[in-house]
């Protein structure tokens, strides 16, 4: 999530629902899973291996940090934290190695083959099964034009919109534990970058629709580039998953935006103002290349030479990201949520098991199943409301003639279908072995407010401004229907005199939770995105700078491990199979309120993490590990 991209400009759902007044029952217990049958355990050993939590949760081993305000990353006594990718490196294409120049001079050629601007979501890939060799998949959130060219937008032009959609997208390094570090191996046949001119395929219902159709496209089959790339997923037969999220702040819609683009939140102007070089981006010339973001995108990380693919059959949305859960008889259950305010939780579940084989084997899994839309009940029960187009209000009559229009309108169906409006629903994270789902909802501050939706028991705070981490154990498998729910936490800081802003935290304070993930033994780790206008200021002066915490979920205790530099968001955590090496990506350091940084000064806020005189703050990767070479966390 991003602050520039951050839905203040306008809340795009208007659907009025009652409020739910009673809140959860913060005790409730959860009910532990059975394993898996012995052929599924067999064949998804590996991937279960990364991603299980053990019934009984590990503690916590390390000596916390305190909150900080400098403009320096900070690990617990006994660890190391190594820069290992920066935003301009070249990501390892033989014979395409481009330096980085520090004035931003980098030609849209070159970036196309380095690393992009703000990195977010990460996975690690191992290689022959190794933890000390491997592939980090990542992609690249969004551009600060006043870093991104040496003289800002002024003027805008036509190059200037091209470098920045070669910023944008998916990377792909090969990355090794060699000389007591990590390194990037290059150059590597591995390595690679997709941007704005990368072909996509796009598979499920939507694929060939009308609505997906354009003039350059007219099968509505191929789109150009993947962009708003936040949080993301590792399949157990092993591709990446990324979501695609405020897209809507790339098009300019004039105006007269149509209903259906309104529920979506285009606006006038793109912030971006593609639009002004790009028609691709101006909805007037082309209104359905709108339609053809906010899409799940999986990509293998092993093979450069394949085709990305957009999974339209996971439903269309401002999407966080998406994780996948595996039943019993071995089916895939991706969970997604939107980084929206009162928007929704999603999950799908494939019609066809996993496949021995890996990514070949599954090409076309996650293009057949069922959608559904998260209902969170008052009494701690939910269900899963399914998205199948004839079922219920999802007719032809109410503007979803085919499952195509149900997937592109997934807002409007899950409006009539009754769903909760969340908290912006940020990452999950999924515990095979337990059942439990995890997922972080970062803050509303709009809720409670005149004209917009009340409280209800998943979102019990008015003006939440610190968020919330909810979690749910399906009844049965993670196919379920029925659920039931509570809050591991409420973020806050109890000396606050606003109740609202007090939480529940045992332990150290944190606010505005985001991303999140479990470690081989079981710890959950949380990282947070406050953005600059709230960081160390007013209710959030004690909290500090954005940071990691892990926390033991059998006993709610949280202790902060990592705090990040100056107006950073810290995100992407991404473990090796032994637990001995943690990822890390730190986002936008030194980003500024809702605006870009000034080119003429950009060193302002932060110079992190080069610190050169004549540098500029860069988005990049960290290697985290106990210097004793133990596991992380213990």
């Amino acid at each position: 999530m991003s602050r520039i991209y951050d839905p203040l400009k306008g809340i795009s759902n208007p659907s009025a629902r009652p409020s739910m007044l009673a809140l959860c029952d913060a005790s409730r217990r959860t009910v532990l899973r059975s394993g898996f049958g012995a052929a599924a355990a067999a064949l998804f050993a590996p991937w279960v291996a990364g991603c299980a939590t053990p019934a009984t949760a590990a503690r916590l081993g390390f000596k916390g940090v305190p909150a900080s305000r400098a403009d320096a990353v900070t690990v617990p006594e006994g660890y190391v934290a190594e820069v290992i990718t920066r935003w301009g490196d070249p990501v390892g294409i033989a014979g395409a190695m481009p330096a980085w120049r520090e004035d931003a001079g980098n030609t849209a050629a070159e970036q196309a083959l380095q690393f992009g601007m703000h990195h977010d979501g990460m996975q690690f890939y191992p290689l022959a099964g190794s933890s000390t060799h491997g592939l980090l998949a990542m992609n690249h959130e969004y551009t600060d034009d006043g870093l991104l060219h040496p003289d800002g937008l002024t003027p805008w032009t036509a190059d200037k919109v091209k470098k920045a959609q070669t910023a944008v997208g998916l990377s792909v390094c090969e990355v090794r534990f060699e000389q007591g570090r990590w390194q990037v191996q290059r150059p590597s046949r591995h390595a690679r970058r997709t941007t704005m001119a990368t072909p996509f395929a796009v598979g499920g219902p939507a694929a060939g629709h009308r609505l997906m159709q354009t003039a350059a496209d007219p099968a509505g089959r191929t789109v150009l580039g993947t962009l708003a790339n936040c949080a993301s997923g590792r399949t157990p037969w092993g591709t990446y998953l990324s979501g695609e999220e405020n897209f809507q702040f790339l098009f300019s819609g004039g105006d007269s935006p149509t209903p259906d683009q309104r529920r979506w939140g285009l606006v006038r102007s793109g912030w971006y103002r593609w639009g002004d070089h790009d028609e691709r981006f101006d909805t007037r010339r082309n209104p359905n290349e709108f339609n053809r973001f906010g899409w799940v995108v999986e990509l293998d990380p092993e093979d450069p030479t394949s085709t990305p693919v957009k999974r339209t059959a996971l439903g269309r949305a401002v999407h966080e990201g998406a994780w996948v859960a595996v039943t019993r008889d071995g089916r895939a259950v991706v969970y997604s949520g939107e980084d929206a305010r009162f928007e929704y939780i999603y999950k799908f579940v494939s019609r066809d098991r996993i496949a021995p084989g890996g990514a070949k084997a599954n090409a076309e899994l996650l293009d057949h199943g069922t959608l559904y839309v998260a209902r969170f009940d008052a009494d701690g029960s939910g269900r899963w409301l399914p998205m199948a187009q004839g079922q219920g209000p999802l007719t032809a009559a109410n503007g979803f003639a085919d499952q195509g229009e149900v997937v592109i309108r997934s807002r409007q169906a899950a409006d009539l279908l009754g769903a909760t409006p969340m908290d912006r629903a940020e990452w999950l994270a999924v515990s095979q072995s337990t059942g439990e789902v995890y997922c972080t909802l970062t803050n509303n501050e709009r809720r409670g407010r005149p004209g917009q939706r009340g409280v209800d028991a998943a979102n019990p705070r008015a003006n939440n401004t610190f968020g919330h981490i909810i979690r749910w154990q399906e009844d049965g498998d993670f196919d379920g229907q029925t659920m039931r729910w509570n809050h591991l936490v409420l973020a806050g800081d109890p000396a606050q005199e606003r109740p609202e802003a007090r939480g529940t935290i045992r332990g150290d304070l944190f606010a505005c939770p985001d991303g999140l993930a479990f470690d081989p033994a079981g710890r959950l780790w949380i990282c947070t995105d406050m953005g600059p206008r709230a960081m160390n200021q007013g209710e959030m002066a004690r909290i500090g700078n954005n940071q990691m915490l892990a926390c033991d979920v059998a006993t709610g205790e949280v202790r902060r491990f990592l705090t990040g530099p100056v107006n950073c968001e810290v995100t992407g955590p991404a473990f090796t199979p032994d637990g001995r090496t943690l990822f890390v990506n730190i986002q936008h350091p030194g980003e500024t309120p809702g605006e870009r940084n000034d080119p003429a000064d950009p060193r302002k806020v932060s110079n992190w993490p080069d610190f050169s005189p004549g540098g500029r703050p860069r988005s990049a990767t960290l290697a985290i590990r106990r210097l004793d070479g133990g596991v992380v966390g213990t």
